[in-house]
């Protein structure tokens, strides 16, 4: 992975997440599949100017769906649960 912006593909967004946001300073991010911790962190710090303290992947697996007789994959994601350092912030509304 090159490029920061080819890896972070974008914040995520829900209840669980903002919770995470208020509460514990952490920002969840979808990224790409083949990146780790240390290019997320990098491009984290690269893109918003911040200084990041942990970061946490999760990889979801791929599903196997049913329409009829047909089977086909609904495709996994990768996840980074990225906690910032105390006294910076990540706002993903402006």
């Amino acid at each position: 992975m090159s490029k920061a912006r080819d890896i972070i593909i974008k914040p995520m967004i829900t209840e669980k997440s903002m919770a995470l946001q208020s509460s514990n300073n952490c920002v969840t991010f979808l990224v790409a599949k083949g990146a780790n911790k240390t290019e997320i962190r990098q491009a984290v710090e690269e893109i918003f100017n911040v200084k990041v303290e942990r970061v946490n992947v999760i990889n979801t697996p791929t599903k196997t769906k049913r329409m009829g007789r047909y089977v086909g994959t609904v495709g996994g994601q990768r996840k980074a649960i990225v906690k910032l350092a105390e006294g910076n912030t990540i706002s993903l509304f402006d």
